[in-house]
């Protein structure tokens, strides 16, 4: 396959005129897992994001990195994450690419769009290396990862050079705009931003930090930090009180965990940012050519020890049960195959997809669908998928490839229905790797290797190409 078949070029009889481009709103959600939404699990209160994965295309085999900033690479770039190296293959506060890298933002701004980003950053946690230097005109949040809730502070040390980090345009604001809860601080700037009057369509990263620890949902009691009722410790202080945990269905109410309800009422929270996103596009008349995409950055974290961050509260066993096999960090699936969906009113009908797909695929997909022509090739690792969303068209065979962290090293790679996982230091040699069926064993409980030594010599070839790839 060559490079303009990959999507290195417009695919022309997908892209639109000038005059009639979407804007584009991508949203990241932070550790929520396959089953932590409504429309995967009927336990959870998420309405507006239910209602958009109803009316749009459901992505059904959908991929990410096992955790946040590899995701974040793999987004803004269209490549694996150890493409450049061993820095971004787990969370840090490094840089994770070079400045000058061909970006999802960049390609928007190239384009004629006007670009913001709200929320978290996490790809280089200092201000020479922020989100206004890849693409963004202006924005809003954290350089960092996870902060306080209602501070906005990462992990609250003095020492560290990456905190204080809540920022606008690279400027830490006075006060970090403490005491408002995060989501509805990025939500807010959201709303502000689809509501100004523009004469060029926008591109919006909109990335949240909900539902990652710490899980911390006051309501109006804004001043008494989310612990347990000391009159009853299987509730949280005032929940009877706190809007979150009391969806207008009693969804939330009738799970009898307490941790479980709390992350409930984080993502119920998220939802409805999620919605007053959607009815400032409807009030703008902007929403039938709004194109909205959808994914968490990975798999569910489960268990929280609490420490770490302000007013983190350790939490045991708090996200909703999945069949899927591991956690945030594992490639095994339930660490990186998460909810997804693309939804957009003037163009896509609603259906699901079941290709696989990964986040990789967004940065070419949607610089099929703007008509982008890249002045130099961007070597991407995703596909366009503008001719599977629009006409319905085969996705091409390949390969999806992760790494995790450069120290314990988990890997994987997956082809058609078959995919290999290897844990442990250490490249991997063809003796090491498990087999696994995933379209008759989906929750990957059955080793196969020993029945299949040529198909797995086959994989080993083709993680060995990915792996030249990569800088090591």
């Amino acid at each position: 396959m060559n490079k303009r078949d990959k999507g290195s070029a417009a695919v022309q009889s997908d892209a639109l005129p000038t005059g009639e481009r979407p804007n584009v709103i991508v949203i990241l959600s932070d550790d929520q897992g396959w089953a932590d939404i409504g429309y995967n699990n009927p336990r959870v209160y998420t309405p507006h994001l239910d209602k958009l994965a109803d009316s749009g295309a459901k992505l059904v085999n959908h991929y990410v990195m096992p955790q946040c900033t590899p995701t974040r690479v793999a987004l803004m770039t269209g490549r694996y994450p150890g493409r450049f190296g061993k820095v971004g293959l787990h969370a840090t506060n490094e840089p994770s690419f070079p400045l000058g890298t061909p970006t999802l933002a960049k390609m928007f701004q190239d384009s004629g769009y006007e670009t913001f980003m709200s929320g978290k950053w996490h790809l280089g946690s200092t201000p020479d290396h922020g989100p206004n230097h890849f693409g963004f005109d202006q924005s809003h949040g954290s350089l960092t990862g996870a902060v306080g809730m209602y501070d906005h502070r990462y992990h609250a040390k003095a020492e560290s050079p990456y905190d204080p980090t809540w920022h606008r345009n690279h400027e830490i604001i006075p006060g970090y705009q403490n005491g408002r809860h995060v989501t509805d601080l990025t939500c807010e700037e959201a709303v502000r931003f689809v509501n100004k009057k523009r004469e060029k369509p926008f591109f919006l990263y909109l990335a949240f930090h909900a539902p990652h620890t710490p899980l911390d949902e006051r309501g109006t009691f804004v001043d008494t930090p989310t612990q347990p009722d000391p009159q009853d410790t299987t509730r949280w202080l005032n929940e009877d009180k706190i809007k979150w945990f009391n969806d207008p269905e009693g969804r939330i109410q009738a799970e009898t965990s307490r941790d479980k309800r709390l992350l409930l009422a984080t993502v119920y929270h998220l939802d409805s940012a999620v919605g007053d996103v959607i009815k400032a596009l409807e009030r703008s008349g902007q929403r039938e050519n709004t194109i909205i995409l959808f994914s968490s950055d990975n798999g569910p974290w489960r268990d929280n020890g609490g420490g770490g961050y302000p007013d983190n509260y350790p939490l045991k066993d708090y996200n909703q049960p999945c069949k899927l096999r591991g956690k945030k960090l594992d490639v095994w699936e339930g660490g990186i195959h998460v909810a997804g969906f693309i939804n957009w009113p003037r163009r896509i009908k609603p259906r699901e997809i079941k290709d696989q797909i990964h986040i990789i695929d967004w940065f070419p997909t949607l610089a099929g669908i703007v008509g982008f022509k890249p002045e130099k090739t961007i070597d991407w690792d995703g596909f366009d998928l503008s001719p599977v969303l629009l006409r319905q068209a085969p996705l091409p065979e390949r390969d999806l490839y992760w790494i995790w962290h450069p120290q314990v090293n988990r890997w994987a790679l997956r082809h058609k229905a078959w995919k290999i996982v290897k844990y442990g230091c250490g490249e991997p040699t063809v003796d090491q790797w498990q087999l696994f069926n995933m379209d008759q064993d989906p929750y990957e409980e059955h080793n196969l290797a020993n029945r299949h030594p040529e198909l797995v010599s086959a994989m080993h070839q083709r993680f060995l190409v990915q792996r030249g790839k990569d800088l090591k």
